[in-house]
This record gives structure tokens, sequence and C-alpha cells, in this order.
């Protein structure tokens, strides 16, 4: 017997960002399973649904970050609608939900009566104190309703636990795409090359979407940082941009490290796909995370199945992805991000032994079967 598992998001699946790869993992891997995955989100923007192993239903959407509060309730209202009507259309025996946003608009929907006999799962991508106070207290009043929910670092279960009467909750990493299976050295020599590196360039990247939390402007102050020391290296950015607004952003970031380090040093590429992405990371021997916010960070797990050492901030979950202390360091002491980066840098035997720590607790907790099999365990005790 199957089972139809219909995922709601509020975002393009093929937008590149952790819950959306993670879903679109996630789904991939559920294929040949009992459940069977289907997808309701905005329009994709890159690819044609034809070419997902699992089914997409799109329906229209405006952007999420509109500045005008009417257009962001317009979307909202037609978000409600887009949901409802593809819940009655797939009939599905379990709804998962993956982003807040998504959570709060089937509330609206769950809280009137509607569709009260489907169980549904959450997934918060988020921290619990990184919600505004109206989102938490509508989250709070959806969950009432959940069969479970699922946060990506035992942090962020020990802060609802500790704030909230909600206790269905497992722990279940973000779903690392199977692009970052395999590590494989004769690769990164061959893009290296590709790329016009030789053996000895040290590497340092930088890699995200646009948006508040991975405090792109703070990336100009650590690279000015870096320039302060007695390191030669090169820069490899990777952004994703999804509105206008971020072109500007793009602009600005690469114009400032340009000047700092030289146009020649700076390694740049937008709008990824996950193998290209994947072998982005070839590339990199120090994976640098600046966000001042960040529940999970995909990106460190990612850059860790290339064996990169991880240099990032100690903030939310993050903290507990990367584990070792002397590679994290506060925004405030922003100098320990400098410090640890031009150790590694003269101390060669210390880089090694960071690529292979970091890999390895890759393998032991973040690839994709490991995730899969804690949703399937999941779903089979919510629907049996």
């Amino acid at each position: 017997m199957s089972y139809k598992v219909l995922y709601l998001m509020e975002y393009p699946i093929d937008l590149p960002g952790g819950a959306q790869m993670s879903t679109q993992t996630l789904c991939g891997g559920l294929i040949g399973t009992e459940f069977e995955p289907v997808v309701a989100c905005p329009a994709l923007l890159h690819m044609h649904k034809e070419e997902l192993p699992f089914r997409v239903v799109e329906f229209s959407s405006d952007e999420n970050r509109e500045d005008k509060r009417g257009k962001r309730i317009k979307n909202f209202i037609r978000r409600i609608g887009s949901f409802r009507r593809a819940i009655k259309a797939e009939k599905p025996d379990m709804i998962h939900i993956q982003m807040s946003e998504s959570l709060i608009t089937f509330g609206f929907l769950r809280c009137l009566g509607m569709f009260a006999r489907i169980p549904f799962v959450y997934t918060d991508r988020s921290l619990y104190f990184g919600y505004r106070i109206h989102s938490i207290t509508c989250i709070k009043a959806v969950l009432r309703h959940a069969a479970r929910m699922i946060c990506t670092t035992q942090f962020n279960k020990e802060l609802w636990l500790e704030n909230s009467h909600f206790d269905k909750i497992d722990v279940i990493s973000n779903t690392i795409s199977t692009a970052f299976s395999a590590y494989d050295a004769d690769r990164r020599k061959q893009l290296r090359e590709e790329a016009g590196l030789e053996e000895s360039d040290f590497v340092i990247g930088f890699a995200g979407r646009i948006s508040e939390e991975k405090d792109w402007p703070f990336v100009k102050e650590l690279v000015e940082s870096f320039c302060e020391r007695d390191i030669r290296f090169k820069i490899a950015l990777v952004i994703s941009v999804y509105e206008e607004q971020d072109l500007a952003i793009v602009a600005d970031l690469k114009n400032s490290i340009s000047s700092m380090i030289g146009e020649e040093n700076l390694i740049y590429m937008q709008d990824l796909s996950q193998a290209e992405i994947a072998d982005y990371y070839y590339l990199v021997d120090v994976f640098v995370m600046s966000s001042m916010f960040e529940s999970f960070g995909k990106a460190a797990v990612e850059a860790m199945s290339r064996r990169c050492a991880i240099v990032s901030t100690s903030v939310g979950g993050l903290t507990e992805v990367v584990h070792k202390k002397d590679n994290l360091y506060t925004k405030e002491k922003y100098y320990q991000c400098a410090d640890r980066i031009e150790k590694l840098y003269h101390d060669k035997a210390e880089l090694e032994f960071d690529k292979d720590y970091f890999y390895q607790r890759y393998q032991d907790h973040y690839t994709r079967d490991i995730c899969l099999q804690k949703h399937v365990r999941l779903y089979k005790e919510v629907l049996l």
C-alpha cells in the first residue's frame, strides 16, 4: 500500500535554499518507497516540472518580500486558495509543511476546521526565538493540531521544549542532495585546474542566497581583515538571487571584494544547480559562514562533504553543526575568524586535519540516506 504525502511551500522548489533543496532531495529519495511525494509550490524558476522525478503542483504567487503590506496580504490570500485547491485535488494521506509562512497559510484553513482528518507534520527550519511575536503566536496555534514537528538541530528542539507546550518533536537535519554523496579527489584537481588554480592556491569560499540573515555586508569586513594578515588568498563566491532587489546587493559585494583583493583573485558564480554547487566546493580550502542568524547551516554541511575546513560564526544551530570550538567565532570578535584562517594557511597539517575532521562529521551525521531513513520512520509512526 502506498501513501501520498503533499508538501506545501511558499517558494519554488527549484530556488536554491535550505528548505527547497532539502525538500527536493527528500522527495527524490522517497521515489520507490511506500510514500508518494507531491509538491505544491509557486511556479518553478529554472526547471520544468517534468524534469523532476516527483509531481509538482504549481500555483501563481507574487514575491514574498514585498515592501507594501497590501501586496503581502494579497499574496497570503492567494496562497490560502492555492493550498486549498491543491489539497482538495490531491487528497493526500499526510501533509508535510516545509516553511513557517506555509504553516500559517495552512493553519488558516485547519483552524477553520478544514482537512481535519489529514495528519500534518511541520519542519521548523528557523529557531524558536527567530520569529516575530505575531508569527510565533500563529505557529503555536496551528501546532495544536500537528501530528509532529521536526527541528533541524537538537538546539532548536530544546528551545521549543523550554518555551512551548508542544513536545512531539523529532530532530532531523536538512537533507543534503545526492550531488554531494561521493567525494572525488581527482574531480577536485580537475576543477581547480579548469578554474586556473594551482594546487598551492589558498581559496576561501562564501556561498548563500541574498537574505538579511546571511549578513553579506559583514563579508566585506571579513575580507578586509584577511587582507591585513599574512595570507595570500583567492575568494570563491557563489550567490543565489530570487528578487530584483538582490541584484544591487550582489553588484556592491563583488565590487567591494574585487577592489580589496583584485578582480583576478575573485571567482564569482551565481544561481548554481545542486550539481554545480557541489563542484564549486571542490575549489575551496576553507569555507566561511558569516551568518548573524542560522537555524542549521546547510551550506556548511555541503562544504564538509567536499573536505573543506569550516570556519563559522557561533550562532543558532551552526554551533551544533560545526561543533569544533577552534573554528567558531563571534561577530564581536571577528578577528578570531582571521586568526583561524591564518593558522590554517600556514599550518598545512592543521588544514588537512580540519578537512578530514569535517568530512568525517558529514559522513557520521548528515548524509542523504541518514536523513531519509529518519523521515521514513517518522512517516510510518504518524500513518501506521
